[in-house]
């Protein structure tokens, strides 16, 4: 399944992680820009992106998503990661990171769209989450723009977040 493509979108790939791709989620969190408004608010260190490059491999395997790698399909470019995978509160939450230069292009709104599509398409489950850091606005309005609802405040790790929600008719009411 290493590398296998999961789905496409009209511009973007999502295909599962190969070994040795901890070099590039390193590349991708490696700066504040990336991760300011994630848990911890600091570059990712190499012994986490290991982790989590194995956490993806072991999600797949037991609950048939994770966060996957994204790429250009023009080019196979790596730009980002993005995928829904099971909280652990039971419930499957939504998360997606791009390099800061490929923000502004849609890249975020196309990917969340094309992973509820496909997420409720595969009939993984009746519903999703997704969290937003409160001053994250940008990714608060894509979240709203695919049709999720927000569902209140919530607390991870300590630091307060924004929930959002999502069903198959919700999306579908958007669709």
């Amino acid at each position: 399944m290493s590398g296998d493509v999961i789905f496409r979108t009209p511009r973007l790939v999502a295909r599962m992680w190969e070994d040795g791709d901890a070099d590039l989620i390193q590349d991708l969190h490696s700066t504040i820009e990336t991760t300011r408004y994630m848990s911890g608010a600091a570059p990712w260190s190499r012994e986490k992106c290991e982790e989590r490059l194995r956490s993806y491999f072991d999600e797949q395997a037991r609950d048939g998503t994770t966060k996957y790698k994204i790429v250009s399909r023009d080019h196979g470019r790596f730009i980002g990661r993005a995928g829904i995978s099971l909280f652990h509160t039971g419930e499957y939450e939504m998360g997606y990171a791009f390099y800061a230069g490929e923000w502004g292009k849609g890249y975020a709104s196309e990917i969340a769209a094309g992973l509820a599509d496909w997420f409720f398409a595969e009939g993984i489950a009746p519903h999703f989450v997704a969290f937003t850091h409160p001053d994250n606005l940008v990714s608060q309005h894509i979240l709203k723009k695919i049709g999720m609802r927000e569902r209140g405040p919530i607390f991870i790790e300590g630091v307060k977040g924004v929930e959002f929600e999502m069903t198959a008719a919700m999306r579908q009411a958007v669709t």
